[in-house]
């Protein structure tokens, strides 16, 4: 089984792009604050998802922050985070955020904060009607996290004029206007909604774009011009809304396309390095197909609870034929940063699966085809995985050898320091 790679020798791009070739929960978060730790620089660059995201970082000292929408480098000094316009942006849960981390000891957060001013809101009437939705599927639930990013996103499609963005924070008179045509719509689809009245959230709102610098698109360019950024992605790109196993997918393009499109804009195309992100074992968090599946084994993972709306977190062994799709729907990396190395140090039986049952790889199709990755999805519901016949003795290389890229970081652990580096970054 081939993976693909880029080109290059190791990471060695200016700037750093970090995906998840899984489901999501791999540890990116872990890994984009060790690479703000170990070099000078700029600003995290967030360009997808939106407060469902869910990073952890935990400091040596015992601090711990899940950043859904601040770069999970904040906690260095004078690294600043940028939400590009790919990002939903949610206020509400934003000021939370910055209120969390102050708490913990970064009371500067919000000072060090730009956001595009095209970026999607998500309000309590995009939430409200997240969560109708999701309630009425019943057993056939997606696993949405709740938040509303995905009604965001689909009513930014349907009203694309007419949808609030960030921008029109600064201007009351239309801010409004918007919300009460959202809110209308969106009951007179799905009846009352559990939310505020308008006038209730814009004082809000407007508080936020009074406090935070809402930029337009240039900003960026000056940023990548001042020192190397890091992007960071959110969800996994197996949860891709193109490419991922429809249904059970994301409103998100979770691919390199996204930070590629925002570097090609600034006159910086192919001035970064592209890092992918996996466990040694594949989890997901909700229902979907996770064929390597493994009720079995004896693990917990303290920052991904179960929880009215996902569900319940999975683990299955090292799933190598859908990480190979990921690389190929990813068009490939310079690396990869493998985590979680502390459970192959358990003595569990941990193993790697490289190939279904009458199926040795899965082949991308083209984007927006979600007839065919339904047809897929329907498959992978029912595959059974064939493991190598013991665990490894040497993981990265394993990994590395599975997948056709090499493993130039790993993580034994949460913090900076648990983290080894394999080849330059």
């Amino acid at each position: 089984m081939n993976g693909l790679m880029t080109g290059r020798d190791g990471l060695d791009g200016e700037h750093t792009v970090v995906v998840d070739l899984g489901y999501g929960d791999a540890g990116k978060g872990t890994v984009v604050d060790w690479l703000c730790a170990t070099r000078p620089v700029h600003t995290v660059v967030r360009f997808n998802g939106g407060a469902q995201a869910a990073h952890n970082v935990v400091l040596r000292d015992g601090r711990h922050h899940t950043f859904a929408q601040f770069g999970a480098g904040t906690f260095h000094p004078g690294v600043w985070t940028h939400l590009s316009r790919h990002v939903v942006v949610d206020p509400l849960a934003l000021a939370a955020e910055a209120d969390h981390l102050a708490d913990v000891g970064v009371p500067d957060a919000l000072d060090r904060l730009t956001v595009d001013g095209e970026a999607l809101l998500a309000t309590p009437y995009h939430r409200a009607a997240n969560r109708a939705r999701e309630l009425s599927r019943g057993a056939d639930r997606h696993g949405s996290c709740g938040l509303g990013v995905g009604e965001a996103v689909a009513y930014g499609l349907a009203h694309p004029d007419e949808a609030p963005r960030v921008a029109d924070c600064r201007s009351p008179k239309r801010l409004r206007r918007r919300l009460t045509a959202l809110r209308d719509r969106l009951t007179a689809e799905l009846g009352p909604l559990d939310a505020p009245p308008v006038d209730d959230c814009l004082p809000a709102f407007t508080a936020f774009a009074e406090r935070v610098a809402v930029v337009d698109r240039s900003w960026l360019a000056g940023a990548l011009r001042a020192g190397p950024c890091v992007f960071e992605g959110a969800q996994g790109v197996l949860l891709d809304e193109w490419h991922g196993f429809h249904p059970y997918t994301t409103w998100s393009t979770t691919t390199f396309a996204n930070a590629e499109s925002l570097l090609a804009e600034a006159g910086q195309a192919g001035a970064a390095s592209r890092l992918g992100v996996l466990r040694t074992v594949t989890t997901r968090h909700g229902p979907g197909p996770l064929v390597t599946e493994d009720p079995t084994l004896p693990l917990t993972d303290p920052h991904n609870p179960t929880n009215p709306w996902q569900g319940r977190f999975r683990f299955g062994h090292f799933d190598a034929v859908a990480h190979a799709y990921a690389l190929a729907v990813a068009g490939g990396v310079d690396g990869l940063a493998l985590t979680h190395l502390d459970l192959t140090e358990r003595g569990l039986d941990l193993r790697i699966c490289r190939r279904y049952e009458g199926l040795d790889r899965l082949l991308p199709g083209p984007p927006g085809d979600l007839d065919r990755q339904a047809a897929l999805t329907a498959r992978l519901l029912h595959a059974r995985p064939v493991y190598d016949d013991a665990s490894p003795t040497d993981w990265p290389q394993a990994v590395g050898e599975a997948l056709g890229a090499p493993v130039v970081l790993t993580s034994h652990g949460p913090t900076t320091t648990d983290k080894n580096l394999l080849a330059r970054v």
